[in-house]
């Protein structure tokens, strides 16, 4: 699954090294363009690279060049655009959508001078937009350039040596380097994808709902009725915390519609339901000891002790504030999470992914306790602390109790505890719930709680709770938590018979969406199938290559010299992909022959694996005569019929429990290695 897909990345990689030169060279230019800049992660995909060098894949002085050169010419072409277009520039889309951002780099380089494009190569924001101040205020091309090429020498080796340092690191795990490497290239992406979309989410909807809350307060301020009355108290301008209530506002609606779409998911049983298969299978095959140790370490972290622990030392140093209302509200935050959490779980009864020690209530799996009860617990908690700090201290708050609540929440569907959606729908309710108590609290009296000596009394809570709780729980959740790796065996003549219908029969992409039936199943060895059908004209399909792609925007490249485009089932990428030609060679048409490996051996006399897949016929469309495009065809049962002539040992059986679908006439073709 996703071990396999990231090694076909890798291998392909080191195949056609020149590509990963090409992709830094225009990741480092294009962290120096205005806007793209901004959103572009450069920096840590350059990191990422620089890390496959130790093994080889990529070599270390061409990625050290293309990385220098691609910064120095991303530079240099922002310093000529602002040289060439002056500021009435600042005044097109897109970057007149940017004004704080330009009047802080502007900001930045007044400060600093000369020395700002050399400064500015290392500081996220004003990087992609200072070489262009630059060349707006008309800075010597010398000195610019002086400062772009030391910037560069400087900047390429930062970014591509730690990477190399944290590949090394990783190879000395032996046969858990690779799962340990990709697990933490998907964290990184994953917290890349949340920083972005929480900044994208207060940037855009915090001033609209201020607006609305403006907009609001002018409409209630004549009072004649009670509800006129209720909100314009609740949005009093006099009250300093009117953005906080639009931010908890935005919060609350946002996290509430994602809530009820995973609840709707789950109930129903729609594509998120089905997605959860293939994340928790991908996540169970990345699976290290090492990993395991550290995973199971940070979800004792969020255990019932612990939060009792602190949730108990918070609410004396509250009472020891004689903050009462606050600490009144802290007993329901994190109450009120956990009994509201248990009651949806008692209600859906859902089972968890694996039979796990777990009994009673717990024994269920929607939404999350872990994530629900950690979020509420550590948000208001950041929330009491980051309301009386300064500007500048709130953001390393926030940013901690963030990262140790998403390690939670990722410990649990790491050690296969609960269903993506579980995590998903846990983290969204707990969302809501504290956004609803905050701006309850938000309405009355505020009351000082002293918030340094506060956060001191919560960090040295959870570090001597959960130091306790790992001590004396590790062990044992060692055991809990460990994978439960057996595969289902079944005899061969049971699923040559009936068995063969327990297998899926439908094609489940990663959207979770229902794809073409799976018209096809195979027991025995990729190999032993390959060779048979060789002989009746199907082939491997031409590799992606640079050169193979470019076949797909041209109109002339025939069925046999196109690359297959991938397709994923529940997560897999196939294990065996074969094309066929139609017999016309003028024909724009090819049939493709997919199989994906199932968890199931069969026993006659040796394991054999089984394989499920779907033969397809492939139209390709020559669009405007610039380029080709690929259509899946609907009828499924020739493509199937063609495939059994080419093996008279097969048999088509019915399939009774499938839907209906046009195109099919519900029959799967059982073909085995053996006779």
């Amino acid at each position: 699954m996703v071990t396999s897909f990231f090694s076909a990345v890798t291998d392909y990689i080191g195949a056609h090294p020149h590509l990963a030169y090409a992709v830094v060279f225009l990741l480092a230019l294009s962290e120096s363009i205005p806007v793209i800049g901004v959103v572009v992660p450069g920096s840590a995909v350059i990191l990422a690279v620089g890390a496959l060098v130790p093994s080889g894949v990529v070599t270390l002085w061409p990625l050290l060049a293309a990385s220098m050169a691609g910064a120095i010419v991303g530079d240099g072409l922002s310093f000529w655009i602002g040289h060439r277009y002056q500021r009435e520039l600042l005044g097109l889309w897109p970057l007149d959508r940017y004004p704080e951002l330009i009047a802080r780099s502007e900001a930045f380089f007044s400060r600093h001078g000369d020395k700002s494009v050399f400064l500015a190569r290392f500081t996220p924001g004003v990087r992609a937009f200072v070489p262009l101040l630059a060349g707006m205020l008309r800075m010597p091309a010398w000195r610019f350039y002086a400062a772009n090429i030391l910037s560069a020498l400087v900047w390429a080796p930062s970014h591509i040596l730690p990477g190399m340092l944290v590949g090394t690191s990783i190879g000395l795990l032996g046969a858990a380097a690779k799962p340990l490497a990709i697990m933490a290239v998907l964290l990184i992406i994953l917290l890349w994808a949340v920083i972005h979309v929480v900044r994208f989410t207060l940037h855009r909807g915090i001033p609209v709902l201020t607006t609305g809350a403006v907009n609001l307060q002018a409409w209630s301020s004549t009072g004649d009725t009670r509800l006129k009355r209720s909100v314009f108290n609740l949005l009093d301008p006099s009250r300093p915390q009117l953005r906080r209530i639009a931010a908890l506002a935005l919060l609350l609606v946002g996290a509430a519609w994602l809530f009820l779409g995973v609840l709707e998911d789950v109930v129903s049983g729609d594509p998120l339901v089905r997605v959860d298969m293939s994340i928790y299978h991908a996540l169970q095959e990345l699976r290290t000891a090492p990993g395991d140790r550290a995973m199971i370490a940070v979800t004792e972290l969020g255990d019932t002790f612990v939060v009792t622990a602190v949730t108990l030392v918070v609410f004396l140093w509250l009472a020891w504030r004689r903050a009462w209302r606050t600490a009144g509200y802290w007993l329901l935050a994190v109450a009120g999470a956990s009994a509201l959490n248990t009651a949806i779980k008692v209600a859906l009864h859902r089972p968890r992914p694996s039979e796990l020690l777990y009994s009673g209530w717990s024994a269920f799996a929607f939404p999350s306790g872990h994530s629900t009860v950690n979020l509420v617990l550590y948000g208001f908690l950041a929330f009491l602390i980051g309301r009386e700090l300064s500007p500048a201290w709130r953001l390393p708050v926030a940013f901690g109790a963030a990262a140790l609540i998403l390690l939670i929440a990722f410990s649990r569907l790491y050690l296969g505890a609960h269903w993506f959606s579980d995590v998903v729908g846990g983290l969204a309710f707990g969302t809501v719930w504290l956004a609803a108590v905050g701006l309850s609290y938000l309405r009355g009296r505020q009351e000082p709680v002293g918030p340094a000596g506060l956060l001191v009394v919560g960090c040295a809570a959870l570090a001597f709770a959960g130091g306790f709780n790992i001590s004396r729980s590790h062990a044992l959740d060692v055991q809990r938590y460990a994978v439960k790796a057996s595969t289902p065996i079944m005899a061969a003549d049971e699923w040559w018979t009936s068995g063969w219908r327990d297998l899926p029969d439908r094609r489940v992409d990663l959207t979770g969406e229902l794809q073409e039936p799976l018209t096809v199943q195979w027991a025995g060895g990729l190999a032993e199938l390959e060779a048979l059908l060789a002989d009746k004209g199907w082939q491997t399909p031409v590799s992606w290559t640079s050169l193979s792609a470019l076949g797909w925007l041209t109109t002339t490249a025939s069925p046999a010299r196109l690359p297959v485009l991938p397709s994923f089932e529940s997560g897999q990428l196939p294990s065996l992909t074969l094309i066929r030609q139609r017999e016309n060679p003028s024909s724009e048409s090819r049939f493709v022959l997919r199989l994906w490996s199932v968890d199931l051996k069969l026993t006659d006399g040796d394991a054999s694996p089984v394989w499920v897949g779907s033969v397809i016929e492939e139209r390709l469309d020559r669009l405007l005569s610039l380029f080709t495009l690929a259509s899946t065809q609907p009828d499924m049962n020739a493509p199937r019929e063609m495939l059994a002539q080419a093996l008279p040992d097969g048999r088509l059986a019915p399939r009774t429990d499938a839907s209906a679908i046009a195109g099919w006439d519900r029959r799967v073709l059982l073909i085995r290695q053996w006779h």
